[in-house]
């Protein structure tokens, strides 16, 4: 059986090679070619000799050459772009690739759909299947570094917030955000990484040990006890209050500001007493907060408000002195939201009965 090399350090490709009689040189001549260069067919290594070329190919296989990609779409103003991918063992997840104007950022999924069952998410309509590898994870920012290289362009930010609950996968996640700092991969910044969390507080904590730069984002979408249990059934584990505090420790530790996720349910969390609420405890907080009109979920049956609302809402936050912005929305036209086109491919896939 072929050994997967993808997401190894340099140090322990060298040693592979090294075991199949290869020069140490020629590890790095390999990291070149996948990591700088996006190029994941050993045939097309042309620094490296015709023999060299097909011992690495009998031995040895590179994630992103084996992953499928399903669907491609494509947004029409040409800034984000979503790949639907197909596992080696038939799983699928979602990759979203947005360009800004401060350059390119990968919104990455962490597991293979989604446990939560937050009411208003497509991830979680079939539950999760597994954790995603760390190379499974780096993959989804190099298929798209594949493309961006030729035009001598990268992606410089990622964040954790696609498919699945990065703290539930956290050995893998943060594996693979360090993997991505290295100076011979990505070269990426923390300061340009960012993790989401449903407010899963031992990952949290867990966070703030490792030391590291790392923005965090918490989903929190509700303030209300009985509103977020029932938008956010996590919040029976790990109340809001007690997220917050968690969330506070992380911003003191980690000396970045958290942004809080709040996504605006038609007639549901967007009265003037939810942002008053909502204010209250962002209120002298090291914190932001996101709000996000509801990109439709036709299974969940949730509703944008009306933009008159949006504004009232936000207006309510910035008059109690909280920092708070409206996402700018990209890729609606391509269901940019995750778990939707995996969703829409699953309920293609289901057997018709008869």
């Amino acid at each position: 059986m072929k050994q997967e090399i993808f997401g190894l350090p340099l140090e322990e490709l060298q040693a592979l090679l090294a075991e199949l009689g290869m020069k140490r040189f020629r590890a790095a001549q390999v990291y070149d070619w996948l990591y700088r260069k996006g190029v994941f067919d050993f045939d097309a290594m042309t620094n490296l000799g015709k023999s060299e070329r097909e011992r690495l190919a009998a031995s040895l296989t590179v994630l992103p050459w084996e992953i499928g990609v399903l669907r491609r779409l494509d947004s029409s103003d040409g800034l984000t772009s979503k790949l639907l991918l197909r596992l080696t063992d038939g799983n699928t997840i979602e990759t979203v690739l947005m360009h800004h104007d401060y350059g390119y950022s990968v919104c990455v999924s962490s597991q293979a759909g989604c446990d939560m069952h937050c009411a208003f998410c497509a991830s979680g309509l079939n539950g999760a299947v597994r954790n995603l590898t760390l190379a499974e994870i780096v993959a989804q920012v190099y298929f798209f570094n594949a493309v961006l290289f030729p035009r001598g362009e990268r992606v410089s930010r990622v964040v954790v917030m696609g498919s699945g609950k990065p703290m539930l996968n956290f050995d893998n996640v943060f594996g693979a955000l360090q993997f991505l700092h290295r100076p011979d991969t990505a070269n990426m910044s923390y300061r340009n990484m960012t993790v989401s969390t449903c407010g899963i507080i031992p990952g949290m904590e867990r966070m703030a040990r490792l030391g590291l730069p790392i923005s965090l984002a918490v989903s929190l979408h509700a303030v209300r006890p009985e509103l977020r249990t029932e938008l956010m059934p996590v919040n029976k584990a790990y109340p809001f209050p007690a997220v917050l505090q968690a969330a506070e420790a992380y911003a003191a530790a980690s000396g970045r500001q958290v942004t809080y996720e709040y996504i605006l349910l038609a007639g549901k969390n967007d009265s003037e007493t939810d942002a008053r609420l909502l204010a209250e405890y962002m209120r002298y907080k090291h914190a932001s907060v996101n709000l996000i009109p509801v990109n439709p979920v036709p299974e969940k049956g949730f509703f944008r408000p009306a933009p008159r609302q949006i504004d009232r809402f936000l207006r309510i936050l910035e008059r109690n002195h909280v920092t708070a912005t409206v996402r700018k929305e990209m890729g609606q036209d391509i269901n940019a939201a995750c778990g939707q086109l995996r969703a829409a491919y699953a309920k293609q896939e289901e057997p018709t009965c008869l």
